[in-house]
């Protein structure tokens, strides 16, 4: 292990001279590249290196800030972190009446499986505010009978929490664009269905009365297109034609969304994903 490590880590659209500029500007400053994982996908460059600033030959200050300068200039996000030192997010969860999704991600929070402050809980309704307290988890709504009322409390809300991350748990309402837009890939929404098939409402009445086999639910990025967003998991279940009924397969596909969604959560406070304009990708094997 380097005496001193660090993380830094480069993304953006792929272009020649990256790693060289990056590589020759650490060198200079005495900063030894202990290793380094690279990776291009859907034209995104991703890497991530492990290096050791024990003889640096500057203040880490100014390594911050030079790297971020020549992140500008490439056009691309360049970031330093002290090895292990990965702050924890702050997560926001919105939700209507279904308990399931909140549920799941509340006790993956409470055994540390989930690494991240879940700092709100925000409804349209009160249903869950017994479970929110249950977890001792901050809970606060407002009726979305007037629409306008209801999305200019939850923008005010989010506000004044900052969150890193927006999850869509089982939360009944479409958000608007000018809030989706403030959240543009930190906003992760759970649907019924594997999409792009049965998009919007009632996915799993649909899927049950077309016959179909298979069905299971999707983890995506929101976008101004409604359950358009970039997709970050799917998973599936057996639809038993001729024995099933809905009950079964909402209760079934219920139990998947709930464990799908926080995994899909815990990949993005984990720093293992990346969000392209149309795609989420997942990072190379990481080094720290």
């Amino acid at each position: 292990m380097a005496a001193n490590p660090a993380v830094i880590s480069v993304l953006g659209r792929d272009q020649k001279g990256v790693v060289a500029r990056v590589s020759t500007y650490l060198a200079e400053w005495q900063v030894n590249i202990e290793n380094i994982e690279q990776t291009v996908m859907e034209g995104m460059f991703i890497m991530t290196m492990l290096v050791d600033l024990a003889d640096l030959s500057g203040s880490l200050d100014s390594l911050v800030l030079d790297l971020k300068q020549i992140g500008e200039e490439l056009d691309m996000d360049v970031s330093v972190r002290l090895h292990g030192e990965r702050s924890r997010k702050k997560i926001a969860i919105l939700v209507s009446r279904e308990p399931h999704c909140l549920q799941a991600l509340a006790a993956a929070h409470r055994s540390g499986d989930l690494d991240a402050d879940i700092s709100l809980v925000l409804s349209n309704h009160q249903d869950l505010e017994p479970l929110a307290q249950q977890y001792q988890l901050p809970f606060r709504y407002f009726p979305s009978t007037d629409k306008e009322a209801h999305m200019k409390f939850l923008g005010d809300q989010l506000d004044a929490v900052e969150p890193d991350l927006v999850v869509l748990a089982r939360y009944m309402q479409v958000v608007p664009p000018d809030l989706v837009a403030r959240y543009r890939n930190k906003m992760v929404n759970i649907h019924p269905s594997l999409l792009p098939y049965y998009p919007g409402a009632k996915a799993y009445r649909q899927a049950w009365e077309a016959g179909v086999r298979v069905c299971g639910c999707t983890a995506h990025f929101v976008t101004e297109d409604l359950d358009q967003g970039p997709i970050i998991l799917q998973d599936v279940f057996n639809i038993n034609v001729g024995q099933d009924g809905l009950e079964d397969v909402r209760r079934r596909g219920q139990e998947l969304e709930a464990r799908t969604l926080t995994k899909a959560v815990s990949l993005f406070v984990n720093d293992e994903l990346v969000a392209s304009e149309s795609k989420v990708l997942f990072r190379p094997g990481k080094v720290d």
